[in-house]
């Protein structure tokens, strides 16, 4: 293959590592290493799945004019102004290619989701990591790391795998003092866990350099469907329409988000357990001796004394048939990340690493 060589930046990425599903050995494990819906979709978005298997044969829609209108409605936004996505991450993947390319930089924080890196390699633009206060991303500093060839910055605000966020002045300020060239990237894909937090909609109304991204795979349980989308100022979204596949979603996946969307006691519900159950896991922990930052989102980063000491708790953790998340690779060695599960899961992890903690191996 003399002479055939991949793009600049192809080579320098590392390869997405997704969370644990199996252990082997262990059956009917607890998976809590992914962030899932642990009540699944709601039984509107199912019965929508098995009345879309009749259309299989037929192609979808290219303007995914349903879904676009069903989001418009449940959120209060312009339809015209969203896009949708094989889950965010395609809508963040046409962000990049439209926007960023050799030469040009892409801001991350220091603990922020992978995929921004893997994304900025892949057009051949510069990933810059930006860090971060006590695991808060931090506007100062991110403003400090602009300069003319910064085209993107990407925010998950609530933040993965830390839990966190910032506030809306704060997010403003970035939005008002990044360079002019330079476009905002709200991801909220852990936005709906957050009561009255629209994500960051307003400002992209009111701005015309700020994107926001969401998802289906998280709070609304359609992980196995992938289907994600993005708002923002008209001009961009038109671009981004230009590098999206007409064919990019099938009918059973809009089916599916359409329903679930416009299920809006099942989301309240989800919401409510998750709020419960969040605030019983972290205090759980808390008592065993492992502290956690305060989540705003579906789970809590279990910090321990020593990268040692959070690995050896991993392992005792996979032997019991509970699967949660190391985080090294996001720069957490001495960390979990634990998903909020439904009550038995919650009190079943929690109760092992407080075997660990007393001794057990």
């Amino acid at each position: 293959m003399a002479g055939i060589e991949p793009q600049p930046g192809i080579m320098d990425i590392s390869l997405y590592v997704g969370g644990k599903s199996s252990v082997e050995g262990v059956s009917n494990v607890i998976k809590l290493s992914s962030n899932e819906n642990p009540f699944g979709p709601s039984p509107a978005a199912q019965e929508a799945v098995r009345r879309a298997v009749h259309e299989l044969h037929r192609y979808p829609s290219t303007d995914h004019a349903q879904l676009r209108a069903a989001i418009a409605e449940t959120h209060g936004l312009d339809a015209a102004r969203v896009i949708c996505g094989v889950g965010s991450d395609e809508v963040l993947q046409f962000i990049c290619q439209a926007y960023a390319g050799p030469g040009d930089e892409v801001i991350h924080t220091e603990h922020g989701f992978a995929m921004y890196r893997i994304l900025a390699h892949a057009v051949g633009a510069t990933p810059v990591e930006v860090a971060e206060r006590e695991r808060v991303v931090s506007v100062d500093n991110i403003l400090a790391a602009c300069n003319e060839r910064t085209k993107l910055v990407f925010i998950a605000n609530p933040n993965n795998p830390t839990g966190t966020m910032i506030g809306l002045a704060e997010i403003e300020r970035l939005a008002t003092n990044l360079p002019e060239q330079a476009i905002l990237v709200l991801d909220g894909a852990y936005a709906e866990y957050v009561e009255g937090y629209d994500g960051g909609a307003r400002l992209v109304e009111s701005r015309d350099n700020v994107v926001m991204t969401r998802t289906f795979s998280k709070l609304y349980g359609l992980g196995g469907m992938r289907v994600g989308w993005g708002y923002g100022p008209q001009e961009i979204v038109d671009v981004l329409t230009r590098v999206r596949q007409p064919f990019n979603l099938s009918n059973v996946a809009l089916a599916a988000a359409e329903a679930a969307i416009r299920d809006t006691a099942y989301v309240e519900k989800s919401r409510e357990e998750n709020t419960r159950l969040r605030a019983w896991l972290a205090e759980a922990l808390a008592e065993h001796g492992v502290p956690s930052d305060a989540s705003t989102a579906n789970f809590v980063l279990a910090r321990f004394a020593s990268p040692e000491e959070a690995g050896a708790c991993d392992t005792y953790l996979q032997a019991q048939g509970i699967l949660v998340r190391r985080v090294t690779g996001y720069k957490l060695p001495a960390a979990l990340r634990i998903t909020v599960g439904d009550e038995a899961s919650c009190r079943r992890v929690a109760h092992c690493i407080g075997l660990f903690k007393a001794g057990a191996r």
